[in-house]
């Protein structure tokens, strides 16, 4: 590429809300892992077309699958899973863009927890190795309390045992037993009056033309929500509704602006006519996913395309922190990540396009790829840390 990083991220994030794409720039500037999270389009451009890769078997992928877009969550049958937890720049594609990417965020996120270069490879071969012997048994499942181990169960148990009104405590402030959102500027900021007029009549709308429950859905309270690193200056609110009855059964809404897949442009198998976006992430989720979260649907004004899901908190993620100096507690966190990705490809296979079980199967029987997936994300990794220094002296 011939422009500089600072011009080709200025390009991309053309449009947004330009207080909180300082905010944006501002994470970008802190890290090779925070950058590399926060500038999944650059890692497409650079791509190459005539890469083995491409002619892998098509899945539908998570499109930036690193080591923090996995959490938990509560499905719909309120039951807590484990699973990819991001569908922003979801598409049809070969199923190795997942692993390729995901192996490079090893790499780059290993150095920013004081993991050598040794450790972030082997942890590399656990989670090829892993991945292909499970897409080799044909057969997705789930993760769930019973079976999770280390890290992943520590996280469902916390999850589990969250009381709601202590989950709510930390977004809201009690008086006379209403419940209102608390403006920090740091997580929460405040909406206009305009604002939230229009979140107000979209779920309002929404919620009268598919026949969903007025009750629960009554908005009590809408600010504007300030998270993630991709997405950030892009719209996007949390809303606080009546749920299941005030104060203490409220419910936290995520609410949030969805564009086309930065990965679009750069994808040659052509994909399916989706409505809009939305439509897009809610769907390609709900083909992942054995589960899906609770309260996930696809909402349009006509120009915007959101998405509406149950507030996931950032504390829902696996930590890479949490290893502690044990390398042992992070080969259980990759293993279990590898399964999923498998789980999940199997799981969406044979859907508009998507190779069947029996081609995913067929391509693990072979590990030859394994080599050029490490080769492309060890050197890719410098050029993200090149990258990451160019960027943040330009700041």
């Amino acid at each position: 590429m011939s422009n500089n990083i600072k011009t080709r991220i200025d390009k991309f994030n053309n449009g947004r809300d330009p207080e909180l794409l300082q905010l944006k720039f501002k994470k970008l500037a802190t890290d090779p892992f925070s950058f590399f999270r926060g500038t999944c389009h650059l890692f497409y451009e650079d791509f190459p077309q005539d890469s083995s890769l491409n002619s892998a078997p098509l899945t539908w992928i998570c499109g930036d699958l690193h080591l923090e877009n996995f959490g938990s969550y509560k499905g719909d049958n309120r039951l807590v899973y484990f699973d990819i937890n991001d569908f922003d720049e979801s598409v049809l594609a070969p199923c190795t863009y997942d692993l390729v990417r995901f192996i490079t965020s090893i790499i780059v996120g290993s150095h920013a927890v004081g993991i050598n270069d040794a450790e972030s490879l082997h942890l590399s071969d656990i989670y090829l190795k892993t991945y292909t012997e499970t897409l080799a048994q044909g057969k997705p499942r789930t993760v769930e309390k019973e079976t999770a181990t280390g890290l992943v169960k520590d996280l469902l148990d916390i999850l589990e045992n969250r009381k709601r009104s202590k989950f709510l405590d930390k977004y809201t402030k009690e008086k006379k037993g209403k419940r209102s959102l608390v403006v920090d500027d740091k997580r929460i900021a405040k909406a206009t009056d305009t604002e939230q007029k229009k979140i107000k009549k979209l779920i309002r709308n929404w919620h009268n033309t598919t026949n969903q429950n007025a009750d629960f859905y009554q908005i009590l309270d809408v600010e504007k929500r300030i998270a993630g690193n991709g997405s950030l200056g892009l719209e996007r609110y949390i809303i606080l509704v009546e749920g299941h009855g005030s104060p203490d059964e409220n419910y936290l809404l995520d609410f949030k602006e969805t564009h086309p897949s930065s990965l679009q442009p750069y994808v040659t198998v052509s994909q399916p006519q989706w409505e809009t976006p939305g439509e897009r992430v809610v769907a390609i989720q709900k083909r992942f996913q054995g589960t899906p979260p609770a309260l996930l649907e696809a909402i349009n004004d006509g120009e915007k395309a959101y998405v509406l899901r149950e507030l996931q908190p950032e504390q829902d993620k696996v930590s890479l922190q949490a290893w502690d100096g044990k390398i042992g507690r992070l080969e259980k966190l990759i293993q279990t990540m590898a399964e999923v990705t498998a789980w999940d490809q199997l799981r969406s296979s044979g859907r508009q396009g998507s190779a069947i079980a029996d081609e995913l199967i067929d391509f693990a029987k072979s590990s030859e790829w394994h080599n050029s997936i490490i080769e492309y994300s060890r050197n890719y990794s410098e050029k993200v840390n090149q990258d990451f220094e160019e960027f943040r002296q330009s700041q």
